[in-house]
């Protein structure tokens, strides 16, 4: 936990590292608006003026899983990620595939992350599985990224959130999930996988060809949950006009607000609007992150919450950890090592918990190192502790 408030302050309340997180979160953003070129060319109107969610917004998620299988192809990605897994083991002490896995998660998400380990996965305790699990639910894949940075969500934000999850969810792992045995695999063991495509254009089919299935499957989860959440609304607003409440005051959100209110107001919201906050954990959990995303977008247009607020919901949000990612991290798994499916499955709610946790922690962490109603960097006089510059 040490190591994750150490890089709290160093992106959040230090000149030079904000200033470093905020200059990759801008070039990011940048990055990710050349989208617009190829979503106008194949589109037209419904992107350039529109604005129509499915054409511009997935788009993005397309041309960054491109670029990722061209990194993946060369082996950048798996030397920034051997490089952040060996620092993670030498600073908490963890395994050499639960590091690598969870340097793994901050770029890629809890089913690619762990094919970078594939081989060593049926040898794994329990433990390292049970890591290697939360890991995954802790933070998201760089290909839904983009797409939270899309919606209007900061970038340097979602960048800070993955980064400071990492060790959190190792912390956490072991927190609900002690060793007890010894691991079967070091660094000098260990044999990052690499891409078998041809070449660098050969990557990149293969990445736009992946990523069409996520983004098909985004769009009908979105959909349907979505008509969901309106049907369970209607219901439970009708079951409460029954009993004489007014037309309006129940509905799904406003319960999962009252049911988050006090974790929201724990990770430094004010009471106001830990309501609203409070929703946004709700639909998180029990739907998924893009959905909870994409109200916390709406919530900023409409200007309902506070800057800080908004900052925090960005951080505990930043996480795979809801109900409907355990049957995702089971097939994933149960594909890569048969033999293991019995103890996965003994052992992947916990792991939901515990990345839940993990994120929650980030988002107090952020709380109690931002300013009352702006960005990293001020004087903070609300209900966390006070810190100067």
């Amino acid at each position: 936990m040490a190591l994750q408030f150490i890089l709290g302050l160093v992106i959040l309340r230090w000149p030079l590292g904000r200033a470093v997180f905020q200059c990759a979160g801008d070039k990011v953003s940048a990055f990710l608006a050349f989208t617009d070129a190829g979503s106008a060319f194949v589109f037209g109107k419904l992107v350039s003026e529109d604005h129509i969610f499915a054409f511009q917004v997935l788009s993005v998620i397309l041309f960054f899983s491109f670029c990722i299988q061209i990194l993946y192809y060369l082996g950048v990605m798996q030397w920034v990620v051997l490089r952040v897994g060996w620092f993670l083991q030498v600073t908490i002490g963890t395994t050499a595939c639960e590091s690598v896995n969870a340097a793994a998660n901050i770029f890629l998400g809890m089913t690619e992350a762990p094919l970078l380990i594939k081989p060593y996965i049926p040898d794994m305790t329990k433990s390292e599985l049970h890591a290697v699990l939360t890991g995954g639910f802790a933070t998201i894949a760089g290909s839904v990224l983009a797409a939270y940075i899309s919606f209007g969500v900061d970038a340097s934000h979602l960048l800070s959130a993955s980064v400071m999850s990492a060790p959190a969810a190792l912390g956490f792992a072991k927190l609900f999930y002690p060793e007890t045995k010894p691991t079967k695999t070091s660094f000098k063991d260990l044999r990052i996988i690499k891409g078998e495509e041809a070449n660098w254009l050969h990557a990149a089919m293969v990445g736009v060809t992946n990523a069409i299935p996520l983004v098909a499957n985004i769009a009908a989860n979105l959909v349907s949950f979505y008509a969901f959440i309106a049907l369970c609304s209607s219901i439970l607003n009708w079951s409460c006009t029954l009993v004489g409440v007014e037309q309006g005051v129940c509905s799904l959100e406003n319960l999962f607000g009252w049911i988050f209110m006090p974790l929201a107001w724990v990770m430094g919201v004010q009471w106001s609007e830990c309501g609203l906050v409070g929703e946004l954990i709700g639909l998180k959990t029990i739907v998924n992150e893009f959905v909870a995303y994409a109200k916390l977008a709406e919530m900023k247009t409409a200007g309902l919450l506070s800057k800080r607020a908004e900052i925090i919901a960005t951080y505990a949000l930043c996480g795979f950890s809801n109900i409907s990612s355990i049957g995702i991290n089971l097939g994933g798994f149960g594909a890569m090592a048969p033999s293991r499916r019995g103890d996965l499955a003994k052992v992947v709610v916990r792991a939901m918990i515990a990345g839940s946790c993990a994120c929650f922690l980030t988002a107090s962490i952020a709380g109690a190192l931002l300013s009352d109603d702006s960005g990293p960097g001020s004087v903070y006089d609300g209900n966390a502790t006070t810190l100067t510059t």
